[in-house]
């Protein structure tokens, strides 16, 4: 078979949709809830709730307590007295339209996300949009990977264009770069630029990694711009694309595997920023520390460092007192050099 051939049959692969059988642990000893949440029972976060409130057994019995593994080759783990299968992975994009809502239970019984797929294996969204937004969610029952891609650690991008009311300025513009407080925190923007001005509205394009609740809304009211649409495009290497409104498609196995590659370990970014927040918080740790040696003399450290035994280091106070000295002795009056001392110098006999 030639090279050219074997490269198209994967790429026809690579398009093809991405299902795949749920293995949690292929036989090792791992956390319950990663269990869960690989079985389709939501996130890690509500898997660790459902493990709370006294709704899971393992073998037949009941756990509340957080942190325990189990096998799930060889024990049986039940959810609400129903033992858990492992499923297919099912991955969707779907182009949500306004009024339709991202949660999964509704008391009013209003339209969902999940009933425009109408797959009852466990689904639920990645992240939210808000009923009066729309545009490109994901769809799925993989907890884990759900976990990862919402996680701030992971820094994965989302891209939304924003139409907000009035012409805004560039030191606006500056200012949601530069972050804004909200009640719930300080809200960092990746990126904000202009896509297109009009009289009375400006259409922006804004880059997000981390995302609270209703952000870009609070933010740009914060600096005097209503939101008057606001539209999803991208998350990470997933494209909303051409895809109608209403309308959803299966991700292709290429689109999973860059998902789960993006999210294969946490963003440096946010490493260093995280340390960077803790070293301001902290302030300036290093002190000047000031020993005294056996000789009487005084030995200087900064930041726990001490210079060698027997050796002094200029104080402020003296080195003021010689620059002083120097001045003085340059600034005379007579200009004239003082004769320089002589030096006894020992014959050699």
């Amino acid at each position: 078979m030639s090279k050219e051939s074997s490269r198209k049959r994967s790429r026809r692969y690579d398009q093809r949709p991405a299902r795949t059988s749920s293995r949690a642990g292929d036989g090792e000893s791992v956390r319950l809830q990663k269990v869960l949440a690989a079985a389709g029972y939501g996130s890690r976060r509500h898997c660790e709730e459902l493990i709370k409130d006294g709704r899971v057994e393992v073998d037949r019995k009941l756990v509340t307590e957080l942190g325990v593994k189990v096998n799930p080759e060889s024990q049986e783990v039940r959810v609400d007295g129903d033992k858990i299968e492992r499923p297919t992975l099912r991955y969707y994009v779907l182009n949500k339209p306004q009024g339709v809502l991202s949660t999964n239970s509704d008391p009013e019984g209003r339209i969902r996300v999940v009933d425009l797929i109408g797959d009852s294996s466990h689904l639920f969204t990645i992240g939210r949009l808000d009923r009066s937004s729309e545009g490109l969610i994901i769809v799925t029952n993989d907890g884990d990977m759900a976990n990862k891609i919402a996680h701030p650690s992971y820094q994965v991008s989302k891209i939304y264009t924003v139409r907000v009311a009035g012409n805004i300025k560039a030191e606006k513009l500056a200012e949601v770069r530069q972050g804004v407080y909200l009640s719930d925190g300080k809200a960092n923007v990746e990126s904000i630029r202009v896509k297109k001005r009009h009289k009375q509205t400006t259409e922006l394009e804004m880059v997000l990694a981390e995302g609270k609740n209703r952000e870009i809304r609070r933010v740009l009211a914060r600096v005097g711009h209503k939101v008057l649409q606001l539209k999803r495009i991208a998350i990470g290497p997933i494209r909303l694309g051409e895809l109608p409104e209403g309308a959803y498609r299966e991700l292709t196995i290429a689109e999973v595997k860059a998902l789960k590659l993006l999210t294969s370990k946490p963003s440096s970014a946010s490493t260093r920023r995280k340390f960077t927040k803790r070293k301001n918080s902290t302030g300036n740790t290093k002190q000047k520390v000031v020993k005294k040696t056996r000789r009487g003399g005084r030995r200087q450290a900064e930041g726990g460092r001490s210079t060698a035994s027997g050796t002094t280091r200029k104080s402020a106070r003296g080195a003021a007192r010689n620059s002083k000295k120097k001045s003085s002795s340059s600034s005379g009056a007579s200009g004239k050099r003082r004769p320089a001392k002589k030096r006894n110098v020992r014959k050699r006999r």
